[in-house]
C-alpha cells in the first residue's frame, strides 16, 4: 500500500482521526485493522466488536477495519451502523477483547476515524493506540490464518437492559424534548423513550450525515431550536447527543443550557444517595463539585480513557468529563450518553422539583479560558518549567498540566496536546477573585514563552 496512506498526525493520544480520503482513506484503515489484530494477537485477543456511526464514509472505512482484521486472523463481530452505546454494549455483554467504533464523534461531515475500547469498557490508553501506530507503520507480516465473520444486532437487548433499569410508571407525567442532531442517537433514542415510558419530542433524528440542522458538536450556539421548543411547550428539560452518542448537553426548563458541572453535580447528589464512593472529576472540571458533593472527589486526567479506567478501578459512583462525557460504572463502565437523562428525569420525579430549582440550588462561580500562543517544540518544556517555579510558592497537582486550588478559586495551566497552546483556565468564587487569578496566571505562562525563546 502507498505509505501515504499512513499519516502519523491521525493517531491521536486517545483515538484515531482524519479527514476522509485527505488522510484517512479504506487503505489505511485496512492496514490500521491489520496493526490492531496484530496488537490483539500480542496478547493472546482473538475476538473484536466493529460498529460505526453514520457518517458517509463509516461503512466503507468499517469494511476496510474488518477485512484488516480478519486478515490478521481475528474474529469479528459486525454490529454494523448503530449509536456508540449500542456497540459498546454488544462487546461488554458478550465479552469481546476487544470493541472498535468507526466515528469522528463530534466533528464535521468530512471527518472520520477511529474509537477502540477493551471488552471491559475501557478506553484505549495513549500508549496502546501508539503501539498500533507503530505496528501499522511497519507493515508487518501478513497471518498464516484468517479470521471468522459474523453480524449481529443487540440493539433490542440494550434497549431492554435499559428498560429494566428505568421503565416507570411515574415518567408519563413527564414530557422532554431530545436532540440527536441527525447523529447516530436516532437510530436509537427514539426507541428507548417509547419503552421506558418517558414521553419525548424528538428533533433531527432522522440521521443524516451531512448534519443539515445543527453541527454533531451541541453547543450554547447549536440548541437554539431545542431550547426554543423546551421553553415553548413547558417541556420538563431538554437532552441533546453529539454524532456518535458518547456525550450529552441537558437543557433545563428555562431553556439554559447545564455545563458538565452542574449536570454532573444534580446527577452526583442524586446517585450518592444510593450507593458510596468517589466521584471523579478532571483537573478541568469546577470546584462547584468538591463544594457541593459530600464523599471524596477525586481529580484525573483529561480524556475518556482516564474517566473510564480510573471510574470502574475505584469503584466510582460517577465520572464526569468537562466536554460532557459522564460514567456510571453500575449501569455502564463506558460513556453511553443515553442514560444521562434517563437519570435526570428520575432525579425530577423523586424530587417534585423542576430541574430549573435543582440549578439554582447550585451556587455559580465565574470561569474564564485563554489561550497562549506556544510552539510545539517548547511548550512542554515550558510547563515542566513552570512547574518548577510555582512549587516553591503554592501546593500543586501536576496530574496533567499544573492545577493550583487557593482558597478563592483555582488555575489550570496545560498545554494542548494538538495544538502550539498553552490553555490558562481560571474560576473564582468571584468575578474579581476570577479576574485576579487570569492576570496571575497569565502572566507567569507569558514570562516562562518569553524566557525559553531569550535562552533559545
Amino acid at each position: 500500500m502507498p505509505e501515504h496512506t499512513i499519516p502519523t498526525h491521525i493517531f491521536r493520544a486517545y483515538d484515531i482521526r482524519g479527514i476522509y480520503n485527505e488522510d484517512l482513506y479504506p487503505e489505511t484503515m485496512l492496514r490500521i485493522g491489520y496493526a490492531i489484530g496484530t496488537y490483539a494477537r500480542e496478547r493472546d485477543m482473538r475476538s473484536v466488536v466493529v460498529g460505526n456511526d453514520i457518517r458517509a464514509s463509516s461503512v466503507l472505512l468499517s469494511n476496510a477495519l474488518i477485512s484488516g482484521l480478519l486478515y490478521s486472523g481475528i474474529d469479528v463481530a459486525n454490529v454494523g451502523t448503530t449509536s456508540f452505546g449500542v456497540c459498546a454494549f454488544s462487546g461488554w455483554m458478550l465479552r469481546k477483547d476487544i470493541i472498535a467504533y468507526v466515528t469522528a464523534s463530534h466533528l464535521p461531515p468530512e471527518w472520520n476515524g477511529l474509537k477502540l475500547y477493551t471488552g471491559d469498557g475501557i478506553g484505549f490508553s495513549a500508549e496502546e493506540n501508539e503501539r498500533i501506530r507503530d505496528i501499522a507503520l511497519e507493515n508487518p507480516e501478513p497471518s498464516t490464518s484468517t479470521g471468522h465473520y459474523h453480524e449481529l444486532n443487540m440493539s433490542d437487548e440494550y434497549v431492554e437492559y435499559l428498560a429494566r433499569r428505568f421503565e416507570h410508571d411515574q415518567y408519563r407525567a413527564l414530557r422532554i424534548a431530545v436532540d440527536c442532531g441527525n447523529g447516530s442517537m436516532g437510530l436509537v433514542a427514539p426507541e428507548v423513550m417509547n419503552r421506558v415510558q418517558l414521553r419525548a419530542d424528538m428533533l433531527f433524528s432522522d440521521p443524516d450525515p451531512s448534519f443539515p440542522n445543527r453541527p454533531s458538536e451541541p453547543t450554547e450556539s447549536s440548541l437554539g431550536t431545542l431550547k426554543t421548543e423546551v421553553t415553548r411547550n413547558n417541556l420538563d428539560f431538554g437532552a441533546a447527543f453529539d454524532g456518535d452518542g458518547d456525550r450529552v448537553v441537558i437543557v433545563d426548563d428555562r431553556g439554559r443550557v447545564l455545563s458538565a458541572d452542574q449536570c454532573g453535580t444534580i446527577l452526583g447528589k442524586a446517585l450518592l444517595k444510593q450507593r458510596e464512593g468517589p466521584v471523579l472529576a478532571n483537573v478541568e472540571c469546577s470546584m462547584l463539585i468538591e463544594r457541593e458533593l459530600k464523599c471524596r472527589i477525586e481529580r484525573i486526567p483529561v480524556g475518556h480513557t482516564f474517566l473510564t479506567k480510573y471510574a470502574n478501578q475505584n469503584k466510582a459512583v460517577l465520572g464526569i468529563e468537562s466536554s460532557g462525557h459522564y460514567v456510571i460504572p453500575h449501569i455502564f463502565p463506558f460513556d453511553d450518553a443515553m442514560i444521562v437523562p434517563l437519570i435526570i428525569a428520575q432525579i425530577i420525579t423523586s424530587t417534585g422539583k423542576r430541574l430549573s430549582e435543582l440549578v439554582d440550588e447550585l451556587p455559580s462561580y465565574p470561569k474564564e479560558r485563554r489561550n497562549v500562543s506556544c510552539s510545539d517544540e517548547i511548550k512542554f518544556r515550558v510547563i515542566d518549567s513552570l512547574a518548577a517555579k510555582l512549587s516553591g510558592e503554592y501546593k500543586l497537582n501536576t496530574m496533567d498540566g499544573i492545577r493550583i486550588d487557593l482558597d478563592d478559586g483555582w488555575a489550570l495551566i496545560r498545554a494542548s496536546n494538538t495544538s502550539p497552546l498553552i490553555r490558562v483556565t481560571v474560576e473564582g468564587v468571584t468575578e474579581r477573585a476570577k479576574r485576579e487569578l487570569m492576570d496571575k496566571f497569565l502572566m507567569h505562562v507569558e514570562e516562562a514563552i518569553e524566557a525559553h525563546l531569550k535562552s533559545g
